[in-house]
């Protein structure tokens, strides 16, 4: 068992009111320090039922070439659908810790796959104040329902129905940055994995924390994917760097915010830019958010597409297996 589950943590904090140290960031970091106050970031936001599928492919190729993130309205996945996973997820974090721990990741296991508070090596010891569980929801052959919560009882079904609507959205996503970046449109998505991309949910929970300004939920990082689908719940805490400051990115309900990742950066060969973001908690209340990562299979080899290299073009990333850049990513090893 993985120990200090910053949810068991957050409970005794909240009642002296007191930090533990290994969750004070430095002042370059600190939340109540580097946030620009007073102003959220007005992220582009697309609208998906645009007829003009022309005009929907500019705005994304812009947001992804200027923004590294956007967020979808009108996407086609039912309301009722993203409360219902909302909900499920929910009620799994607040089981009795020892109905939670049975899905904890196994100590020697070499996937993030389970529950479990530490992902990334530390640095200088430094912990983020959450808590979350990885599983992943497609393709069939990659799911290990050992991962899977059976508490809530309909958990698997709110994934499942979430899953089914998520793939129209993939699909468009993929085909409209390999139209923008002037590909077929099939070419970008069969580049990043094709039938056998993964998609891999996480849910991170954000406990209330007693000393919100000194701490981060997770670190700035870009996100080592190709796309991520995030669903948060309605407490604002993503933040986006921007012109060298931090913002609050503003909190759409219903909204799918999307990340682009390391890994259409790198197919793009640096057209598209992976957002660098953080999560900042809150006194007295939870925030929870829903990510999916697109990625390819571990042994799937991702670089510069070659259709954007040539003489002027000359690859700006190497060529490797995600499986190996997972693992350096993960262990701060340069890539």
């Amino acid at each position: 068992m993985e120990v200090g589950r910053v949810q068991d943590i957050a409970s005794s904090a909240l009642f002296s009111g007191s930090l533990p140290a290994e969750f004070v960031r430095p002042d370059t970091e600190q939340p109540g320090i580097t946030t620009v106050k007073g102003q959220l970031l007005a992220v582009p936001v697309i609208d998906f039922k645009n007829p003009d599928e022309d005009s929907v492919i500019r705005a994304i190729d812009d947001a992804s070439r200027n923004w590294g993130m956007f967020q979808i309205i009108n996407h086609d996945i039912p309301n009722e659908a993203i409360a219902h996973l909302q909900a499920v997820g929910k009620a799994f974090f607040e089981l009795p810790p020892e109905e939670k721990e049975v899905y904890a990741k196994p100590p020697d296991s070499k996937s993030v796959e389970g529950y479990g508070t530490k992902l990334q090596k530390e640095v200088d010891g430094k912990k983020g104040w959450v808590d979350h569980l990885f599983h992943i929801i497609w393709p069939p052959s990659a799911i290990n329902f050992k991962f899977w919560p059976q508490n809530p009882p309909s958990y698997r079904a709110a994934n499942e129905e979430y899953r089914k609507h998520l793939h129209g959205v993939v699909d468009k996503l993929f085909r409209s940055l390999s139209l923008g970046l002037g590909l077929e449109g099939h070419e970008l998505k069969e580049s990043a994995g094709g039938d056998k991309l993964v998609y891999l949910l996480k849910i991170n929970y954000y406990p209330p924390c007693p000393c919100p300004d000194l701490a981060l939920g997770v670190p700035a990082h870009t996100d080592m994917s190709t796309i991520t689908i995030l669903v948060p719940n309605d407490v604002q805490g993503l933040q986006a760097f921007r012109d060298g400051h931090w913002y609050n990115v503003n909190y759409i309900p219903n909204a799918l915010v999307i990340h682009i990742g390391d890994q259409i950066e790198i197919l793009s060969n640096g057209k598209y830019k992976s957002v660098l973001h953080r999560t900042t908690v809150k006194k007295d209340r939870v925030r929870i958010s829903w990510p999916v990562f697109l990625e390819p299979p571990p042994e799937f080899e991702v670089g510069p597409h070659p259709k954007l290299v040539d003489q002027d073009n000359p690859p700006k990333y190497k060529t490797k297996k995600y499986g190996e850049y997972a693992y350096c990513k993960l262990n701060k090893i340069p890539q």
